[in-house]
């Protein structure tokens, strides 16, 4: 595939696998993406996943013709993107590797490679001419591990942004690009806002016309669009009205008056969406809760705290940078209901989060008096 005149894509397409990162759920797959920028010197951009060597080679041969590449260029040191650097080497052994200093102490940990390979360490903002082409290496730590660099290629004004702008999902299957990459975004990159913010200020003051992530299609059209999730995204601002309805049961005490809060929710026109914790997909639990600006944790008091889903759920939250949300709580216990002290309190490090001051507590099943609290739940949160 042609990016530009110069630029080919050489990646390849995974269905085979079930877990992306040992955790989260690919039903369409996922792509591992390389790049070929071909010039008077020629140089590749990245590696893929190990599971797809020869694909990759033959890609990268086929893009080559009879010219040799002078430069590999690597941004990630995560293995999904540099597991083929010693492979390559072995087919092209007079190639520099061009990385920043904590590209090459990871690389050695991970390929020992020999000393005679030829290594080119670049500096922030460092450039690298291939003829017609310059590129320019921009730190970005943290976006999401800490040797990682985009280079901005300022002859066909091309982002290569890394693990940035990138999702879930291979590029031989058609689906929206927001769900699946918000649902990356909030998953891998969410804890490291501030430092995509940074980022983000920086491509501010390039002219990317194209965006040629390592995961996912290359963005072309309506970059403006892109951007803006990924601002909203990493500032973690709100950015749907709706509320998400999270409960964790264990008769369906719970889970009744979750479904009836939502319900009553509905009646009054606002978009809700209800998650059973404990079967629907966490990620998807998660990228949701960061989509929406409301917030109802409904959990039972399980062994003097709360349901292990519900807990997970929280901790995914949390350690992600969850804040500006409006939270409400529904707790449920048969002889001490303390659920929603507890859920509470794993919410305290959380940043401006505005607690409902209606709270639902069920003393082990539903009955009028909770019906009552559901309804006044459900007008304070429409009231906000």
């Amino acid at each position: 595939m042609d990016v530009t005149k110069d630029i080919q894509y050489i990646g390849v397409n995974d269905h085979k696998v079930d877990l992306f990162e040992g955790q989260y759920t690919v039903p369409n797959g996922m792509s591992y993406n390389s790049y070929v920028i071909m010039d008077e010197k020629i140089a590749v951009m990245d590696t893929v996943d190990i599971h797809f060597t020869e694909e990759w080679l033959a890609n990268l041969a086929g893009a080559l013709g009879d010219r040799k590449p002078d430069y590999l260029i690597i941004q990630h040191m995560e293995p999904d993107h540099s597991a083929n650097i010693k492979n390559f080497l072995e087919i092209y052994p007079e190639t520099t590797v061009v990385g920043n200093a904590k590209t090459f102490t990871m690389m050695e940990q991970f390929f020992q490679l020999d000393a005679s390979v030829k290594r080119l360490v670049v500096t922030d903002k460092g450039t690298l001419e291939l003829g017609k082409h310059v590129l320019t290496f921009v730190f970005a730590p943290m976006v999401h591990w800490p040797e990682v660099m985009v280079t901005y290629d300022s002859t066909d004004k091309v982002l290569f942004s890394a693990d940035g702008f990138g999702k879930f999902g291979a590029l031989d299957v058609e689906e929206d690009w927001d769900d699946e990459a918000r649902r990356y975004f909030i998953g891998i990159v969410g804890k490291y806002g501030m430092q995509v913010q940074k980022l983000l200020k920086t491509v501010a003051t390039l002219d990317v016309q194209i965006i040629c992530p390592l995961h996912g299609p290359v963005l072309k059209d309506n970059l403006a669009h892109y951007l803006g999730k990924y601002d909203t995204w990493s500032s973690y601002r709100p950015e749907s009205e709706g509320i998400v309805v999270a409960y964790a049961s264990i008769y369906g005490n719970t889970k009744q008056a979750a479904e009836l809060l939502a319900s009553k929710l509905e009646e009054k026109g606002k978009t809700v969406v209800l998650e059973d914790l404990a079967r629907t997909d966490m990620a998807q639990c998660v990228a949701d809760a960061f989509r929406y600006d409301t917030l109802v944790l409904a959990s039972v008091t399980y062994n003097g705290d709360i349901f292990p889903a519900m807990k997970a759920f929280l901790h995914a939250l949390t350690e992600r940078g969850y804040q500006n949300r409006t939270v409400a709580f529904i707790e449920n216990g048969t002889w001490a209901p303390t659920a929603k002290k507890t859920m509470e309190g794993l919410l305290a490090k959380s940043k401006n989060i505005t607690f409902a001051e209606q709270v639902v507590t069920i003393r082990s099943a539903v009955n009028a008096g909770v019906v009552t609290a559901v309804e006044q739940l459900a007008e304070e949160l429409c009231a906000k």
